[in-house]
């Protein structure tokens, strides 16, 4: 992992309508755009448009965070540790 991603996974994590995405997926993985704006709503936080939410899926995606998967014509996004671990690794590794 290079510097670059590095810095990616963190940005990502930055946002807290990211973390709060993630957290989602943890809880329930394979959702679609749909329901994870749907999430964002139930859970008492600001409705967010579908546009919004997509350039947060790109964001959390560019950073390797996310996996997607096509359920016929629907994107699905589940949750990919793998970077962020790695991240934190090298992270901690260097100031260690």
């Amino acid at each position: 992992m290079d510097d670059d991603q590095i810095d990616l996974v963190f940005k990502a994590l930055a946002h807290p309508e990211r973390r709060r995405i993630l957290t989602s997926l943890t809880e329930r993985p394979e959702q679609s755009l749909f329901e994870i704006c749907a999430s964002a709503f139930a859970e008492g936080g600001q409705p967010l448009s579908r546009q919004t939410v997509s350039q947060h899926l790109d964001a959390l995606e560019r950073a390797g965070l996310l996996k997607v998967s096509w359920k016929g014509r629907t994107k699905a996004h589940s949750l990919d540790l793998a970077p962020l671990r790695d991240a934190v690794r090298i992270a901690l590794d260097s100031y260690l």
